[in-house]
């Protein structure tokens, strides 16, 4: 059967969708790629990892398109399909265990603080005690905060006071990238309530408000390195994001389409190549640390991004350890997908990788268990 209909010759309409489905194919094979090669020499393929999960979708639908006619050409999106499962698993797993925690399991969180809701982005006075509230409920033996703010003389917003008063990791490391009026800090924070013998700092040299810090802890007779990051981000304007609503919603302008669509490329472009350089630099400091080591952070890219490929290098991923579904850590508008990560050594292992269902900032806190 399957013979006899490809011998029949293409209807004009098949043979555009044909090459649409090339270009697709390609699309998807480039996204892999752009995992292995960095923005800085070739930025152009980091659009294609950006966008993986809807390439996918679109060679999941040739793929059933050409096979419900019974055509051969099912099998072309199908092996690009199956050259991609690798990166699919960083956005999507189905694990049906049930993993039993015990009270030797290390509680592992990282959270995008969007710095306590300092500015009431959210329109809600309470949504700072909120947030608090909900890290004292889950009460993580180590918790790495990016986009953290806290002020020596505002006792409201003296965070570090509150943050150990609060939790049970009393220890804390916080390096600043931002001080203003000499008592304001922005900036990324770990605490533990294990004891610190060691901490330091990779400094990215940008105004942006990114750093990676990492601190070695003592757990039983062994030291474990911590590294906490904040990478760049897009930092799209207000004026982007009404521009990407626009286009969603298809009310857009003609006038500037074009230039708005360059600033946008232009934005998403400079934070690629940021990003990997950034990447390059903690990878490298990974690589040369002798201890075992626990990553949390911000990446602000995808799975399918040099940056999550390089970083994570031979090390665990939490989510693809002992997560399960569609992972998604960014609550904004663009890119929603999964951008925070746990990464871990190989000697450890991941229990339990979960999001928190509620969030008041632009990103889902996200937990795991760790035992080794």
């Amino acid at each position: 059967m399957i013979q006899r209909r490809n011998a029949k010759k293409l209807s004009r309409l098949n043979r555009i969708l044909l090459w649409i489905n090339y270009f697709f194919i390609i699309s998807l094979l480039s996204s892999v790629a752009s995992k292995y090669i960095s923005p800085n020499h070739f930025w152009m393929l980091a659009f294609f990892g950006l966008a993986f999960p809807v390439i996918l979708i679109a060679n999941i639908f040739f793929m059933i398109y050409w096979f419900a006619q019974f055509r051969l050409h099912f099998i072309f999106s199908f092996i690009a399909m199956l050259l991609s499962a690798k990166t699919c698993l960083g956005f999507i797993q189905f694990d049906i265990t049930s993993d039993s925690i015990s009270n030797k399991d290390i509680k592992v969180m990282s959270y995008n603080s969007m710095l306590f809701d300092l500015y009431n982005w959210t329109k809600n006075k309470q949504s700072r005690n909120i947030i608090l509230t909900s890290l004292a409920e889950e009460n993580p033996d180590i918790l790495c905060l990016q986009e953290f703010y806290t002020s020596e003389e505002k006792g409201d917003f003296n965070n570090i006071d509150t943050v150990t008063g609060l939790l049970n990791a009393k220890n804390h490391h916080v390096e600043y990238t931002t001080t203003l009026r000499g008592n304001d800090h922005w900036g990324v924070a770990t605490f533990t309530k294990f004891p610190i013998l060691k901490k330091g700092k990779i400094e990215f040299n940008t105004s942006a408000n990114n750093m990676c810090i990492y601190t070695d802890i003592l757990i039983k007779t062994d030291t474990i390195r911590i590294y906490n990051m904040h990478l760049q981000s897009i930092r799209f304007s207000k004026a982007d994001y009404k521009f990407l609503d626009q286009v969603k919603n298809d009310t857009t302008d003609t006038k500037d389409e074009m230039e708005k669509s360059k600033n946008i490329l232009r934005r998403l472009k400079r934070a690629f190549v940021k990003r990997a350089v950034q990447a390059d630099a903690i990878a490298a400091h990974i690589d040369a640390c002798r201890y075992k080591v626990i990553v949390c952070g911000d990446f602000n890219d995808t799975p399918a991004s040099y940056v999550y490929n390089t970083v994570r290098g031979n090390l665990k991923d939490a989510f693809i350890e002992s997560g399960s579904g569609f992972e998604q850590t960014y609550t904004g508008k663009f890119p929603r997908f999964r951008i925070d990560y746990i990464l871990h050594s190989k000697a450890f292992v991941s229990k339990n990788y979960h999001h928190l269902s509620e969030s008041l900032t632009d990103h889902y806190p996200i937990v795991c268990y760790i035992s080794y």
